[in-house]
């Protein structure tokens, strides 16, 4: 079920699109119907610079499971950093 929810936040970093490298600014979280995965719904993240137009995108389709974890690999992984990398 599409839930219609989307979180936008900005970011600092990098991406790598079909491009090649570019400065990732933008982050879209939400659950929709995938357009590639082989499932009804996932978990969508877009990196993205909306200053440099649409190819410069990198999109994830992830089923739910997979999506908690990565996210807890991302926090513990960030956790563990020393506090000066935080």
């Amino acid at each position: 079920m599409c839930t219609y929810i989307t979180k936008h936040l900005e970011i600092a970093g990098s991406a790598k699109g079909s491009s090649g490298w570019f400065p990732a600014t933008t982050a879209s979280v939400y659950f929709d119907h995938p357009v590639h995965a082989p499932a009804d719904h996932t978990l969508n993240i877009d990196v993205l610079n909306l200053s440099l137009g649409p190819e410069h995108r990198v999109a994830l389709e992830l089923d739910p499971a997979s999506a908690r974890s990565l996210a807890q690999a991302i926090l513990e992984l960030v956790d563990g950093l020393p506090a000066v990398n935080r």
